[in-house]
């Protein structure tokens, strides 16, 4: 018979196998977003997935899909200062301002705009929030956002809107810093 530790040992592989399999395509989506070679995303996922199940042996994570994402925005951000080359925007041209002098400030940079990008999410109404971190950093469709929430497309969209609105605004001053 197994011991009582061998059995919350094993109780905790499953919990962890189920969040795994639970979070791997959202999190893919993800990464590939920010990092277009497919080996560095793989890297990447499994970097996170590496930490998660050491972090989750030691303690409880309670929201464990916030966790990881946050995990692989800290492995990405880590990629690219650890490429000499690495320049920001090679993440998403059109969202992420650009820095138009290479060198150890982009990190600097990408750091700055990533804290920005963090707090300025956190001001947005919850509804806002949501649908643009599902719409923007999870790859989920407005038609699958609607179909799930029971909210219609047009409000999905409209929320959105309101949202990068927001952004702009308060990533305005980071911006300017990064063209200069």
């Amino acid at each position: 018979m197994a011991s009582e530790s061998a059995l919350k040992q094993m109780a905790a592989d499953e919990d962890i196998t189920v969040a795994i399999e639970g979070q791997r395509n959202r999190l893919r989506n993800f990464i590939r977003k920010w990092v277009p070679d497919e080996g560095t995303v793989e890297d990447i996922l499994q970097d996170v997935f590496y930490e998660f199940v050491q972090a989750y042996r030691l303690t409880e994570i309670e929201q464990v899909g916030a966790w990881l994402f946050r995990v692989a925005k800290n492995r990405i951000t880590d990629f690219f200062r650890t490429r000499k080359s690495a320049r920001f925007e090679e993440l998403r041209p059109e969202d992420v301002p650009s820095s138009q002098a290479a060198g150890p400030e982009d990190a600097y940079l990408q750091s700055l705009f990533w804290q920005a990008l963090d707090t300025a999410l956190a001001e947005l109404p919850e509804e806002q929030r949501d649908v643009f971190i599902a719409h923007e950093f999870e790859g989920r469709s407005f038609k699958d956002l609607a179909a799930e929430t029971g909210v219609s497309v047009n409000t999905l969209i409209s929320r959105k809107h309101y949202a990068v609105v927001h952004l702009r605004e308060r990533l305005r001053e980071i911006y300017e810093e990064f063209i200069q």
